[in-house]
């Protein structure tokens, strides 16, 4: 058997990518704001989370629209079975984990802090986890503490439909077409200087939720 060539490997990423987007276009009704979304550099993406597909259009958004690799925060939990394991092997290509215990959430921050120095994306679901109703929760300080730490901007994204498509509790996904707004890059640098407090953390927080709940559809209660 012939060696492969060195580029075949670049190949398949590529067929790879395209597969993905077909599929996500049956699911994906309308994208809007992509013109919003860095060309180079590091920056966090902020969405709202109702579903695990949200996993897959980003993935197939962001792969094929900047040709760039997305770092996933996600929870440790993801990774304890053997088909969650394959499942994210099979995607690596794709996109990367970083495992968070909630308990012990500093190392995931931290870890992610190295990557945006490195020039990553970085996706973070600011309510931690999946909406059982597909309306928007509470935001945790992690995403401002991210953005804050690595003097980053962070793009705020609202999905809409996805909670129909594959709601918590739910394997498969029903045919039913989503909608996805990318919003403006949002900067902190002008709080770089500023003690960093309780307070503070949770007015520039709930200032990213506010964005994200406008691009979703709903209104921010909290």
């Amino acid at each position: 058997m012939k060696n492969k060539k060195p580029y075949d490997w670049i190949r398949g990423v590529q067929i790879g990518k395209w597969v993905i987007r077909a599929i996500t276009c049956l699911w994906i009704k309308k994208i809007r704001g992509i013109k919003n979304l860095p060309k180079d550099g590091p920056f966090i993406l902020a969405p709202n989370h109702c579903s695990y597909i949200e996993h897959l259009f980003l993935g197939s958004i962001i792969t094929t629209k900047l040709n760039r690799k997305l770092h996933f925060i996600a929870k440790k939990e993801h990774f304890e079975s053997i088909s969650q394991n394959t499942w994210h092997r099979a995607w690596g290509k794709y996109v990367t984990y970083i495992p968070i215990d909630r308990n012990k959430g500093e190392k995931a921050i931290d870890t992610a802090l190295r990557d945006l120095k490195k020039g990553a994306i970085i996706v973070i679901y600011p309510e931690g986890t999946r909406s059982l109703n597909g309306k928007i929760q509470k935001g945790k300080t992690g995403i401002i503490r991210l953005a804050l730490g690595s003097k980053v901007p962070v793009v705020p994204v609202g999905f809409k439909g996805t909670f129909e498509i594959l709601p918590k509790g739910k394997n498969i996904p029903r045919l039913r077409r989503a909608s996805i707004n990318f919003g403006e890059p949002i900067s902190f640098k002008k709080y770089q200087n500023e003690k960093i407090t309780k307070k503070l953390l949770r007015t520039l927080t709930d200032s990213i939720m506010k964005q994200i709940a406008f691009l979703s559809g709903q209104k921010y209660n909290f």
